[in-house]
């Protein structure tokens, strides 16, 4: 709501700095960071208070992990509800409330947010691991994609973008003629992008850390598919439009970074399902509005890791009877392998760094 304070740039002009995105970034970043803060230790204490705490694994989970993670048991989960409400007061506060990708991409994180609080909360009370079956969370994941994919492709003003299939380091556009075919493509991003952060979360601070990366990532890339010199100079497709969701990702960014505050090891609370799904989510929608789907695979290149680590070791046990890792996400392996927590999460940042790194090195190497 402040961008609507440079209309009184005529009587000051310093009220003119609301309509620069580079402006309200930073200071979306900024409130998110300090929203997270000033909002932990209460957020903890509430989720103490009413015994959210983290259930343990199932009997057969714990024989392998108990002396690695015994300890974290009643650990406060759901602490993506921070997450959540810094990204969401800082975008109201800081983004154009009119922009149509702003929406999108908050209601379908918040929807994935309201997945993960109902399963943190089964969980919680069932005292077991597992929450919401499989199967529907897969469905909400699912229509969550498609209300956004029919949104993007069936405004007249989003489109003929939406069909528009980037390739990092290539300078050419593929162009997608599928029209409203191209949904099932958005639904594999949504729904892997979701899914993979959430098989990530599994050490103190790794998959929050991972994600501030992929936020800085895509928040310049937002900003530069929403302005057409900068997208023609640097062969991205420009996305009219788009720049605004630069203020969403910063947003993203402060919250990331706010929650990492708490979530480092030793963690004193955990974002749960309530966080993981509504980041990947966030991660995915951004991505299919700006239509830089193959950027997410090489920015969130941990995420894919960590999620083919499962595919493969559910493929090959199933198949062969055999193991490929000591155990699956990635990161478990590693820790059976007689790696400390914070030797793991602190290796997967900087591989993640590089990942990002590399992405962003694809704005000019074309």
């Amino acid at each position: 709501m402040l961008y609507y304070l440079h209309l009184l740039s005529g009587s000051f002009i310093g009220f003119n700095v609301f309509r620069y995105i580079t402006f309200r970034s930073i200071a979306a970043t900024l409130t998110a960071l300090f929203i997270s803060w000033i909002l932990g230790r209460p957020t903890i204490a509430l989720l103490r208070r009413l015994k959210m705490g983290q259930p343990i694994r199932g009997k057969e989970e714990v024989r392998h992990l108990a002396d690695l993670h015994g300890s974290k048991a009643g650990t406060p989960t759901m602490g993506g509800l921070l997450i959540l409400s810094a990204l969401v007061g800082s975008c109201l506060l800081w983004a154009v409330p009119t922009n149509r990708f702003l929406w999108i991409c908050l209601g379908g994180t918040s929807a994935l947010g309201a997945l993960g609080f109902w399963d943190d909360y089964l969980k919680v009370v069932q005292k077991k691991s597992a929450g919401i079956p499989g199967r529907v969370k897969l469905l909400v994941q699912a229509a969550v994609a498609l209300i956004a994919g029919v949104l993007l492709l069936g405004s007249p003003e989003t489109g003929r973008e939406a069909s528009k299939l980037a390739v990092p380091f290539l300078k050419s556009v593929f162009r997608i003629e599928l029209g409203w075919a191209a949904l099932p493509f958005f639904l594999l991003v949504v729904m892997g992008s979701s899914n993979a952060v959430n098989l990530t979360d599994g050490l103190d601070g790794l998959a929050i850390g991972c994600s501030i990366g992929v936020a800085l990532v895509f928040a310049v890339f937002s900003y530069v598919a929403g302005r057409p010199d900068w997208s023609s100079y640097l062969f991205v497709p420009h996305v009219r439009g788009a720049d605004e969701l630069a203020v969403f990702c910063a947003a993203l960014l402060g919250a990331s970074i706010g929650f990492l505050w708490y979530n480092c090891h030793p963690a004193e609370v955990f974002m749960g399902d309530t966080g993981s799904l509504a980041l990947g989510g966030a991660f995915g929608l951004v991505s299919i509005a700006i239509g830089q789907e193959l950027l997410l695979v090489l920015a969130g290149g941990i995420f894919v890791i960590e999620a083919l680590s499962v595919i493969i070791q559910v493929a090959s046990f199933r198949l062969t009877g055999k193991r490929v890792f000591a155990m699956a996400p990635l990161h478990h392996h590693f820790e059976l392998q007689g790696w400390g927590e914070s030797r793991v999460t602190v290796r997967f940042w900087i591989l993640s760094l590089l990942c990002g790194l590399l992405a962003l090195s694809s704005l000019k190497l074309r």
